[in-house]
Order: C-alpha cells, then sequence, then structure tokens
C-alpha cells in the first residue's frame, strides 16, 4: 500500500482491475504507472473461472441463483471497508468500484487508480448481484441456510446465530461470543459474582448516596434451570430525579426468555414494592431495558426511607426469584 497525494492509502493493485479508459481527471498529479490491460486479462480469467465453478454448485441454492462460495461474490466487496457493496454500487472511468459510504470517505477521489469518481453507477455489477445466492455469514456458528444476494444483510441482522454482546455495562465492552463464552469473560476479566439457584437475597449499600452519576452499580449471574441471568441494580438520573434500579436480563434470545418470569421487592419501616415481569433478552442492549424503565423503580428519597437510621447512608436489600412458564 501506498498514501497517495489524495490523502488516503492506495491500492497497489486490484482483484478484477479495468484497462484505463479515456476521460476523467485526477485528483491531484499522479506520477507511478498504471496497471496494464495483461493484468486485467489475468484477473478477468480468474473470476470467470470462478464463475463458471459456481454454476456447478447452483444445485444447492436452487434454480433461481448462482450459489457461490468462491471467488464471484469477491468482486461484489469493497476495496475500502471489505463488506458487500449494495446499490447504488459506483465505479470510476477506469471500471473500479467502489460502495457508496466508503465514496463519501474518500471525497469521490478512487482508490485505486486516483481518478474522480464522479456518478457512475455499476448497474452491470448490481445485475450481476441479484443472480447469487450466499451463505450466512454466520455459518460457522450454525446458520446453513441459503439468501439471495439483497436478502443476506438482512438475515443477518437477525440471525439467531449471531454472536451476542457482553452485557456488561459498567464499560464500553466491545467482546462478543456465545453465551459459554460471555460467562467466562464475565467471571474472569470482569470478576462477576456468579451464583447458582432461582431466589436471591441481595443487600447494596453505599455510603454516600447522594452521588448519582449515572453509575451502573452490580451485575450479578445466576445460574438457574440450566440458563444464566443477569440481575443490575444500579443509581441513575431519570429526568432530575435520582433514582434507583434493579432489572433481570436473559442470556439468550427474546423468544426464550419469554420463557421465564421473575419478581423483585424491596421495603423497609414496613413498607414493601413489589416489581414481576419478564427478563430482557441481553439482545435489548443494558441501556434500552433501562431507559425503557422496565424493572423495579426506586426513588431516592424512598430508597432512603427503607434504609432507615439518619439516610445518610443507603442500606437496600432487594430479594427475588425467578420461575418457568408453564
Amino acid at each position: 500500500m501506498v498514501e497517495n497525494s489524495c490523502g488516503f492509502i492506495q491500492l497497489e493493485s486490484s482483484k478484477f482491475e479495468l484497462a484505463m479508459a479515456p476521460g476523467g481527471n485526477v485528483c491531484k498529479d499522479v506520477h507511478d504507472s498504471h496497471p496494464t490491460i495483461s493484468g486485467y486479462d489475468i484477473s478477468t480469467t480468474k473470476a470467470e473461472s470462478n464463475a463458471i465453478q459456481s454454476k456447478g454448485t447452483a444445485g444447492l441454492a436452487g434454480k433461481h441463483g448462482v450459489y457461490s462460495n468462491n471467488g464471484v461474490h469477491e468482486l461484489l466487496e469493497c476495496p475500502v471497508c471489505t463488506n458487500l457493496m449494495y446499490p447504488p454500487i459506483h465505479q470510476c472511468p477506469n471500471g473500479h468500484t467502489l460502495c457508496s459510504n466508503c465514496k463519501i470517505r474518500v471525497h469521490n477521489c478512487c482508490p485505486t487508480c486516483r481518478y474522480d469518481l464522479g456518478n457512475i453507477r455499476c448497474l452491470a455489477l448490481e445485475k450481476v448481484a441479484e443472480s447469487l445466492e450466499l451463505p450466512c455469514k454466520y455459518q460457522n456458528l450454525g446458520c446453513h441456510d441459503i439468501f439471495p444476494y439483497y436478502s443476506k444483510l438482512k438475515h443477518e441482522q437477525h440471525c439467531r446465530f449471531r454472536p451476542y454482546n457482553c452485557p456488561y455495562a459498567g464499560s464500553e465492552c466491545s467482546v462478543t461470543g456465545d453465551i459459554q463464552t460471555l460467562v467466562a469473560h464475565l467471571k474472569d476479566d470482569h470478576k462477576v459474582d456468579m451464583h447458582d439457584g432461582c431466589t436471591f437475597n441481595h443487600r447494596y449499600v453505599k455510603s454516600n448516596p447522594h452521588e448519582v452519576e449515572n453509575a451502573t452499580w452490580m451485575l450479578t449471574v445466576f445460574n438457574c434451570f440450566g440458563r444464566q441471568f443477569c440481575l443490575h441494580f444500579e443509581a441513575f438520573q431519570l429526568g432530575m430525579a435520582p433514582v434507583y434500579m434493579a432489572f433481570l436480563r436473559f442470556m439468550g434470545d427474546d423468544n426464550e426468555a419469554k420463557k421465564f418470569s421473575y419478581s423483585l421487592e424491596v421495603g423497609g419501616n414496613g413498607r414493601k414494592l413489589i416489581w414481576q415481569g419478564i427478563p430482557r433478552s441481553i439482545r435489548d442492549s443494558h441501556k434500552k431495558v433501562r431507559d425503557s424503565q422496565d424493572g423495579l423503580i426506586i426513588q431516592r428519597n424512598l430508597a432512603l426511607y427503607f434504609s432507615g437510621g439518619d439516610r445518610q447512608e443507603l442500606k437496600l436489600r432487594v430479594t427475588g426469584r425467578i420461575w418457568k412458564e408453564e
């Protein structure tokens, strides 16, 4: 790779590079040579060979499209972000293609030959995409379905085999994986408390309850019915009012979460609050659950009343139970 005069990295070559076509403006003066026609011929031959091979496997995808498990779909990979391209697919006067997002990122300057991209659509490549059927990118995680090219992206956004995000809310954690991986990650990396059983009794103490700065206080994981549940307890501002909130999340998909229910109870001085609900899947972010107020919410004044004493220290005892719906 070479940093070019447009201010971004130039690819020295392209797998499917077209011969120089007349016209077009170079973004800035360029002194290195452009690829030759012979280089294009070799690349094209490889692409044609891959296309021929893919026809032999078309039966795997049905008669409506060409199943591609080799190099055909590489034509549709954006050379900048390497993601699959979707209409509108852009090309420069020399035939180099680019996705619409990266066209903006490179300031309308071709990253391969540095010519102005203009507003040329690669309609032929968009048409080729219509004929392709590709496997889900989560096939190594268990999804073995084949999808038309333009349906693949939508499926992957909701595929039940896609990895889960780490449910830890105390930091911006980018770790993803299956449930077993995340349980080990929470225990080893975040030092989260792990408990067995479907009932719990937790005591939360804070010496200065007037410090409420969107701080997540605690995450506890329960192993119950052979599944894992995350109990969140935190302090945050709800509008202008400081509140405490407890809620349960299920480590699995939403359709499985709905098979369970839970209750939370907090009280003191002869009063109590009770919440009953369905645990939310960790597919829903911690912030989404919190902002939807789907849990036990305790106003600070009431929490201090439950705590007793001189109201200068928070002492809350939260009890709960998880059960399976018949």
